[in-house]
């Protein structure tokens, strides 16, 4: 992952006019956040997502993702504004002057966590987590997991409610709530967080390198089923997970200088 402060580039002209970015406009289902919406299509223009230059994702931190996911393929810049609850990843809401500081911003390149996860009856799931790719147990009774990196077994049984592993963007958020370090963006680690261990309980996780891949097995999976979640995408009864970080695929996020990524994550380092 890493942040680079040059200002977006003039796209292609629109209506022969000018040389401004197409925006599209999308938005979670609030009223609030369609309204909002409506009033910047109609004051700025709007094309489909498709077609734009820059996506601007208008709700909360969970939109901006799946804004991410939905336009993967695309690579196209997503600049994102709190119509939501957190806005962590987001950027102050504001009408007035959005093409000008669409075009002071800081771009962040973000590398999605892959997640391969085998279930019960035999079939493959993939996933692609910013976030994290999180395990968790399914049932009253507590998950037991083999750990290993990069082929070597480094935990034969950790009994706990889950683990999760956390990109740096991401580890402000469940990894964090989970008492996981916050990482600074450009560090090029992971963290590995257990959820709620109970054996071995003196173990608080790793950080591993960026390029480490793990593998998680879910011992006892029959009495003790797991399941796995990269982002908001869910795999039910996975006997194995192997989770590791795609450089093959990146998304682009645009932030105010102000209120860049890297200085917010510095931030919650020193937050009372």
């Amino acid at each position: 992952m890493t942040t680079l402060t040059p200002p977006i580039p003039q796209a292609s002209a629109r209506n022969g006019v000018g040389h401004l970015p197409a925006l599209a406009f999308v938005a979670t289902e609030t009223a609030e956040a369609q309204a909002s919406k409506d009033r910047l299509c109609e004051r700025y223009g709007c094309v489909a997502p498709e077609k734009a230059d820059v996506i601007v994702a208008l709700g909360g931190d969970g939109f901006l993702l799946e804004t991410l996911h939905a336009y993967l393929e695309r690579e196209v810049p997503v600049y994102g504004m709190n119509r939501g609850s957190v806005g962590f990843l987001l950027n102050n809401y504001c009408e007035d002057g959005l093409q000008d500081r669409i075009a002071r911003t800081q771009r962040v390149f973000l590398n999605p966590l892959r997640m391969v996860a085998r279930t019960a009856d035999g079939l493959m799931h993939q996933g692609l987590a910013f976030n994290e790719v999180s395990l968790l147990r399914e049932t009253r009774q507590a998950a037991k997991l083999r750990i290993s990196v990069d082929g070597v077994v480094r935990l034969p049984e950790l009994t706990c409610d889950g683990a999760l592993v956390s990109t740096p963007a991401g580890s402000t958020a469940y990894n964090l709530s989970a008492h996981g370090p916050i990482l600074p963006l450009g560090a090029d680690i992971l963290a590995l967080t257990p959820i709620s261990a109970f054996r071995p309980r003196r173990w608080r996780g790793a950080l591993l390198p960026h390029g480490a891949r793990i593998l998680f097995e879910a011992l006892e999976a029959q009495k003790r089923p797991v399941s796995a979640v990269a982002d908001f995408t869910e795999v039910r009864d996975v006997t194995c997970v192997e989770v590791f970080e795609d450089r093959t695929v990146r998304s682009t996020l645009l932030f105010d200088p102000e209120l860049n990524l890297e200085e917010r994550i510095l931030k919650e380092q020193f937050a009372p």
